[in-house]
């Protein structure tokens, strides 16, 4: 954000208690890995400078951005309790000044907490009231990670919960200057959009959840092909293409969490929240039924390789990830399991502990395995050579979860399964 902005001729000052991003920022460095974010923090270099003093920053800008994590509750739910400090902060800095600033917060926060706790937060720290002295708005970012620059920029709209019109109208106009496809602005008050952030990405894991339903049904009918219902499902336009992608679980920091924090938020108000709770039981369901998969595929003492344990590709985030979470299970079952993972590779053996040995290349994961399942479709993958993956002796199982590695459906020395679509009865039934 703090880079778009500043590419887009924006003067930001970006704050953080970690020193070593401030000093990455100063020096013109992405200080986390994400594609693109080079490129656009050195475009705006000369109008992008970081420090730690929070209420300095508030001085001399007009308007701040939250953007602080919201650990996940006990039973869901969001915390405030990084928000809330950095409100306290604002609001002094807030006390010594005349002119009107904005306050953003796009941290992820149940329904209530912006019109409420952050608001008070605020307005006893500034001795200011809000919506007159000062203005308010919660506008969370519909993004994911490995794509965050093209989300940011063109996003299919805005959400803007606002205190008062004037506030909401300073930052969409601030939106309007930065993103590339004038995105249409849904502007409300802070309740519908908070409770809108959460049913977006709900509704987003039911549909995934939706053609991972269908893929599983495919996989027990012949010449049944996921691929081919969801893309005429998604021909009609009361539906749309947009995840609609029979394959295994979602996962990462957003969709799980949000999910789970809907259907307790419901919970609290007396409402029932049955489809995303289904939703969220289905999901990791999922986990299991591939495992007795694998298990079904390997013999006693072999190996499983697990290529993939981000939760997509592009990012080294593995929160949630399919292919983690299979790690996991598969070990506490007692096989031996080998994970590769392009980005995630320096960081998962703390992870996951002696639970998996992890590979140094993707090759030697492959050679090391009887069984490999495909559970990230990082491209690299994809580009290893057909004969890597054969085993003349006794062919090698390989569990593609997404559809990638159709290369390999005729290849000699590999038992090629792809998810979703009709094989024998045997590979269909083994996780029943």
């Amino acid at each position: 954000m703090a880079a778009c902005f500043a590419a887009r001729g924006f003067t930001v000052t970006g704050v953080d208690l970690d020193k070593t991003k401030v000093y990455a920022i100063n020096e013109g460095l992405a200080p986390v890995q994400e594609p693109e974010l080079s490129e656009w923090t050195a475009k705006g270099k000369s109008r992008l400078k970081a420090t730690s003093d929070l209420e300095m920053a508030v001085r001399e800008t007009m308007m701040t951005f939250i953007v602080v994590s919201t650990p996940s509750e006990p039973g869901g739910g969001f915390s405030l309790r990084y928000v809330l400090p950095v409100c306290e902060g604002i609001g002094r800095a807030l006390r010594e000044k005349n002119d009107y600033h904005l306050v953003v917060l796009t941290s992820t926060v149940m329904p209530g907490s912006t019109g409420g706790a952050v608001r008070t937060s605020l307005e006893q720290a500034s001795g200011k009231r809000c919506g007159t002295d000062f203005g308010l708005c919660y506008s969370p970012e519909f993004i994911a990670l490995g794509s965050v620059i093209r989300n940011f920029l063109n996003p299919d709209f805005v959400l803007i919960g606002e205190s008062d019109s004037h506030s909401g109208t300073i930052l969409e106009e601030a939106y309007r200057e930065v993103c590339e496809n004038a995105p249409r602005a849904a502007r409300m008050n802070f309740v519908n959009a908070e409770l809108t952030k959460l049913s977006v990405n709900t509704y987003v894991t039911t549909k995934i959840s939706f053609a991972n339903m269908l893929a599983r049904m495919c996989e027990r009918l012949p010449e049944a092909n996921v691929d081919d219902i969801t893309a005429a499902l998604g021909l009609d336009t009361r539906i749309g293409p947009k995840y609609l992608k029979g394959a295994i679980s979602y996962g990462g920091p957003c969709f799980p969490r949000d999910n789970l924090a809907l259907a307790a938020f419901a919970r609290q108000i007396g409402a029932r929240a049955d489809i995303a709770q289904a939703t969220d039981q289905f999901n990791r369901w999922q986990i299991l039924w591939l495992a007795d998969l694998v298990e079904h595929h390997s013999s006693s003492g072999a190996t499983v390789g697990i290529l993939g344990l981000t939760y997509k590709p592009d990012t080294d985030v593995v929160e949630e990830a399919a292919g983690l979470l299979l790690a996991r299970e598969l070990s506490r079952r007692g096989l031996s399991v080998a994970v590769f993972d392009p980005s995630a590779n320096g960081s998962i053996q703390s992870t996951l502990g002696q639970k998996a040995r992890v590979a140094p290349t993707a090759v030697e994961c492959i050679e090391q395995a009887s069984v490999v399942v495909l559970a990230t479709p990082w491209p690299e993958f994809t580009k290893i050579d057909a004969h890597k993956w054969m085993r003349p002796s006794f062919p090698r199982v390989v569990i593609d979860c997404w559809g990638v590695l159709g290369h390999l459906e005729n290849a000699k020395g590999v038992h090629y399964k792809r998810l979703g679509k009709s094989g024998d009865m045997e590979f269909a039934q083994a996780a029943s």
